[in-house]
Order: structure tokens, then C-alpha cells, then sequence
């Protein structure tokens, strides 16, 4: 007889609706040692690209990082704007003559002289909207919201949602009393059946029912 206990999806399954290729485990499609991405973190590939489509200019000798927290969710176009994407900009000119070769290549810039902005890191329980860009860098708090088509410049703080080009803070999800108990609680690091038992408490807002998970881990 099947089990009536709720546990979700299988965190190791490349598509985890049945007969859907379109939504992807983002942790389970990475090929590249440099991003990294927490269970049931999703992307919406409508057009059949990979995750790694949309994540740009990444080169592993530059060394920055891209990380993604749990259950985030990432509609189609969210593309990644890595440092590699960076040109030198301290001489007359910003054009990467060194790529083209036939001699040009020995005016390669070195690392130091190129801008280098550190990992990007997206946080836990992120919703991220269509066709939005994220440039290098960037850090996006637990439970933000990214309008469709936002260009992201700065950090943006958890439970903010913001949106625009370039964005603009549009207004914070809830008090600062109930976000620092949201980040102290962290529903998302429980344990997958905990979460499952109580999806309701967790979409529906409870924070009173909410507080009691501060004492399982």
C-alpha cells in the first residue's frame, strides 16, 4: 500500500514533473564546478535551453562563484552576468583587441587589471522573474522577489521585492520583526519531511505555527 506521507519530489531528479522537460532541478543539470545550487532550486527552461545557457561569461580562471540556495525559483530569460563579461577600463580605449589574436593577443590584460566584482550569490526561497539580468557580483537576500525583466546592479536585501531597470526597491515583504525571524528560523535548512508535514504553515504566512521550528533541527 502507498505511503499517504507527503515528502515532494525526488531532489535528485533532473525534471521533477512528470512528463514535464521544461521546469529543471537547477543542482542536478550543472556541469561546471563553479556554480553550485542548493535542492529544489528550479529553472523554467521554455525553450529547451540548460541552466548553464544562461549563466555568461564564466571562466573558471577567473575564480568567482555561482551560488544558489534552496528552493528558489527562476522563470525563463533569468540569465547570469559573470566577471568574465568584464573589459579593462583604465586606458583610452575598453575594446578587448587581445581576443582576436594575429598579434593582439599579447596586450592581454592580467586579472588585477580587470574589474572583479566576487561571487554572485542568490539566497534561499528567491523567486526570480522572467527575462531578468543579474549582473557580476551580485548578492540577492533569502525570500527576495525580482520583478520580469528587472536589471539587477546592486545587492538586494532579503524579503525585498524589487524591479525596474536598473532596479529600484519596490517595497520589503514584511516587517523587519518577522524577516529577522525568518532568517533565524531558515524553513528551508529543515529536514525535507518537517517541511513537507507542514507546507501550509509556510505558504500561508503562519508565523505564530512557524516559530515552533526554531527547535528542530
Amino acid at each position: 500500500m502507498e505511503s499517504n506521507k507527503q515528502h515532494g519530489p525526488n531532489p535528485q531528479d533532473k525534471y521533477p514533473i512528470k512528463g514535464n522537460h521544461v521546469v529543471q532541478f537547477i543542482k542536478n543539470t550543472i556541469t561546471r564546478p563553479n556554480i553550485i545550487a542548493g535542492d529544489y532550486s528550479y529553472y523554467d527552461a521554455r525553450n529547451g535551453e540548460s541552466f548553464e545557457d544562461q549563466v555568461l561569461y564564466h571562466y573558471e580562471f577567473f575564480g568567482d562563484r555561482l551560488v544558489i540556495g534552496k528552493f528558489c525559483a527562476m522563470a525563463p530569460g533569468v540569465t547570469f552576468i559573470m566577471n568574465g563579461a568584464n573589459h579593462r577600463m583604465d586606458g583610452f580605449s575598453t575594446y578587448p583587441f587581445n581576443i582576436f589574436g594575429h598579434g593582439w593577443e599579447k596586450y592581454t590584460p592580467t586579472l588585477d587589471q580587470l574589474p572583479f566584482k566576487g561571487d554572485t550569490i542568490i539566497g534561499n526561497d528567491v523567486w526570480i522573474g522572467m527575462d531578468t539580468v543579474i549582473m557580476p557580483g551580485i548578492k540577492i537576500g533569502d525570500g527576495a522577489i525580482v520583478a520580469a525583466k528587472s536589471v539587477i546592479t546592486k545587492d538586494v536585501e532579503p524579503y525585498t521585492i524589487v524591479g525596474g531597470n536598473p532596479e529600484k526597491k519596490l517595497k520589503t515583504r514584511f516587517s523587519e520583526e518577522i524577516i529577522n525571524e525568518l532568517l533565524e528560523i531558515k524553513w528551508w535548512d529543515l529536514d525535507i519531511d518537517i517541511i513537507s508535514a507542514h507546507i501550509d504553515v509556510i505558504v500561508n504566512g503562519d508565523m505564530e505555527n512557524l516559530r515552533i521550528f526554531k527547535n528542530k533541527r
